[in-house]
């Protein structure tokens, strides 16, 4: 089976976990968010999820696709430098990554819609 999710980027996003980057990474947008304003679940369930992390990578690879845009780069790109739309930029979203690149990620929205939907956007273009 081919691997769209990686483990070892599912700790690198974890060390991000208060935030819910890694829940947000695996396909989870609803606990992602509750992480994220929760500071991880009062830091309880970012622990937790240090012996989760597998069991959710498991299941994303089953979920999505494997292609030419590449999971872990747009995942990597979107964390650290989602506000001027380098990863829509490397999903060939030109237009849009402009417009992240000139009003700070849509101003903060378009970040936070990113890490509901990148997941799907990848999927959507590697199929």
């Amino acid at each position: 089976m081919e691997r769209s999710h990686s483990v070892v980027m599912g700790y690198l996003l974890w060390i991000f976990g208060f935030m819910g980057a890694h829940r947000f990474y695996y396909g989870r947008p609803i606990t992602g968010t509750i992480w994220f304003f929760t500071l991880g679940l009062f830091f309880i369930g970012w622990i937790i999820d240090l012996f989760l992390i597998p069991a959710m990578n498991d299941d994303a690879d089953r979920r999505y696709f494997e292609g030419d845009v590449d999971y872990n780069i747009a995942w990597i790109l979107l964390t650290f430098l989602g506000a001027f739309g380098v990863h829509r930029f490397y999903m060939g979203k030109l237009f849009t990554g402009l417009v992240y690149l000139l009003t700070v990620g849509l101003f903060g929205l378009g970040i936070l819609y990113d890490y509901w939907t990148l997941n799907e956007q990848i999927d959507e273009i590697n199929e």
